[in-house]
Parts: C-alpha cells; sequence; structure tokens
C-alpha cells in the first residue's frame, strides 16, 4: 500500500488522471517515506513499539477494532486496531469499492508495533502509529483500476499517502487524521468523490504538484496563466517541489 517503497518492490502503477492529460503513479520514493511519517510526528501520534502497547492503547480508546463488515474483511492481521480516522477511511473507502466492483474490499495489516518487522519495512515505518493499512490488489481488471484512481483522487486532496507495492501485492496506505476529517467534511453528500477545494469568495481551488509536473502543465490543465499561478503563490521561479501543494486562482 503505500509509497513505502524504497526497493524494487515498489514499481510503479501508472494511471491517467481524469483529464487524461498527466500521468499520475503510485509508486514509491523516500520522499514519500519521509511525508508519512513527518505527518505523524508532526500530530504527535504514538508509535507503539509492542504488542501490549497496541492492546492497551486499544482498552484506552487511543485506537479502535478494525471488525470488517458488509463492505471489508480483515486478513491476517495479527493487531487489527487502528486510529479512528484510518478505520473512517477503511469504512468509507470499502463502501465505494462495493458499489463499483460488488466485492469486499480486503484489508491485511493495520497498527504494526516496532517489534514487529517486516523484512521489507523501513524503520519510519507509520504502521506502528496507527495510520497505515495495507489493502490487497484486486484480481479483477476493473476493480484494481477503480482503486488506483480513487486512492490517487484521495490523495490529490492531501487526506493520504499511498503506495503501490508487488511483493506481495498490495496498496499501502497512510491515512493523516486532521487531514483526513478535514477532507470529510468538505465532502459533499458524503460521497467522497474528490472536489476542487474552492471557497465562494475567493473563487480559488489548491493543487498538489506530482511528479512530472510543470507550471506550464498546470497551466494548460486549469486555463489559469503561468504569471497569475507565479502571484498566486509567490513564485519567483519555475521549479516545483513534488508534494507541493499550489493555490490556483479563479481564471
Amino acid at each position: 500500500m503505500p509509497k513505502l517503497r524504497i526497493a524494487p518492490a515498489a514499481l510503479a502503477a501508472v494511471v491517467l488522471l481524469a483529464g487524461g492529460a498527466q500521468a499520475q503513479t503510485l509508486h514509491g520514493s523516500r520522499g514519500s517515506v519521509e511525508r508519512m511519517y513527518n505527518k505523524a510526528k508532526e500530530q504527535d501520534l504514538t508509535f507503539y513499539r509492542s504488542g501490549r502497547g497496541v492492546r492497551s492503547a486499544a482498552a484506552e480508546g487511543d485506537l479502535v477494532r478494525m471488525s470488517g463488515n458488509s463492505n471489508y474483511r480483515m486478513a491476517d492481521a495479527s493487531y487489527p486496531y487502528a486510529l479512528p480516522t484510518t478505520r473512517t477511511f477503511v469504512q468509507r473507502l470499502a463502501a465505494q469499492y462495493r458499489d463499483a466492483c460488488g466485492e469486499r474490499l480486503v484489508v491485511t495489516s493495520a497498527t504494526r508495533p516496532r517489534s514487529v518487522r517486516l523484512r521489507n519495512s523501513v524503520a519510519e515505518s507509520v504502521h506502528p502509529a496507527g495510520i497505515a493499512v495495507d489493502l490487497r490488489k484486486p484480481t479483477r481488471g476493473r476493480c484494481l483500476r477503480w482503486l488506483r484512481q480513487t486512492l490517487l483522487d484521495i490523495e490529490g486532496e492531501g487526506a493520504i499517502e499511498a503506495t503501490e507495492e508487488h511483493h506481495p501485492p498490495h496498496f499501502h496506505v497512510a491515512v493523516f487524521p486532521a487531514q483526513y476529517r478535514r477532507y470529510v467534511a468538505n465532502r459533499e453528500g458524503g460521497s467522497g468523490k474528490p472536489s476542487a477545494r474552492r471557497t465562494a469568495s475567493s473563487g480559488r481551488s489548491t493543487y498538489r504538484v506530482r511528479q512530472g509536473d510543470t507550471l506550464i502543465g498546470i497551466s494548460r490543465r486549469t486555463g489559469v496563466s503561468v504569471s497569475k499561478l507565479k502571484d498566486a503563490n509567490d513564485l519567483h521561479g519555475s521549479k516545483l517541489q513534488i508534494g507541493q501543494r499550489l493555490v490556483i486562482p479563479s481564471r
């Protein structure tokens, strides 16, 4: 799931944006790992060291049990616990997934204490913080395409960081608590479908820079001139950083 993808294990799946003009990927990078880890630290999350610590946190209500429902099931998860926002993410995603694909989403891992280190894990793994889940990759093509694109859409809103892994095949998803709560609050009708974050007063939306993006390309897709993009974001050159969030002013 995730961009916990340092390794040959993370060959990316290429997906096209809805507009078709820009390719996006779910492959991992060192920067992605650091973003997830830094988000967890910024929000002062606890990184549980042992299974006992995870169970104690669950008993105290800091973590919640993921028991599965008609839309998703837990498979082979030694510690089926997560932060409440992470469980909410799974429940919402699973409901949409079942509507789209007619089958349940499968979660293979949730909170994993630091005492449990998998061969392909990294020291900065956010599984111990309760914000990450691993989702089994669907075997049916249309379901796989749906899940890839949906994860990309939510990631584009800054609410999650997702990576596609191949050994074993799964998606690693880190759910950022504060950002995901805002994402849910901004959804109209609770549909979970991505929309531009725009206010009537400012007429502005935001865009998260992805690999391969350029100011010219963003200008062409949004219809906003390069000069306006620079002015709105106080840019003095054309260099962009992956993960940078740009304000898109009204045309």
